[in-house]
């Protein structure tokens, strides 16, 4: 893969993320923030599978997601107990 096409799909990723996903910080619900998780780590495997390449980008977004998530869920065992 060119540097072009790895520029390229870099860029496709960016507008996809903007247009589908809210910044992890804006995220209040557990269940969104799971879904989101969710639906970004397909979009990585269809990447995978399509072009062999990731962004970096997807990866720094999904762990900024898995962050987030277990931040809320430890909160809610603490609130819990």
């Amino acid at each position: 893969m060119t540097n072009f096409e790895k520029k390229k799909l870099q860029f496709e990723f960016a507008r996809f993320a903007k247009m589908n996903f809210e910044k992890p910080c804006n995220c209040k619900d557990e269940r969104q923030i799971g879904y989101y998780i969710q639906e970004l780590s397909a979009k990585i495997e269809e990447l995978q599978d399509q072009w062999g390449y990731v962004p970096d980008m997807a990866y720094t977004l999904l762990d900024q997601y898995n962050q987030l998530h277990r931040k809320m869920v430890y909160a809610d065992f603490i609130n819990s107990y």
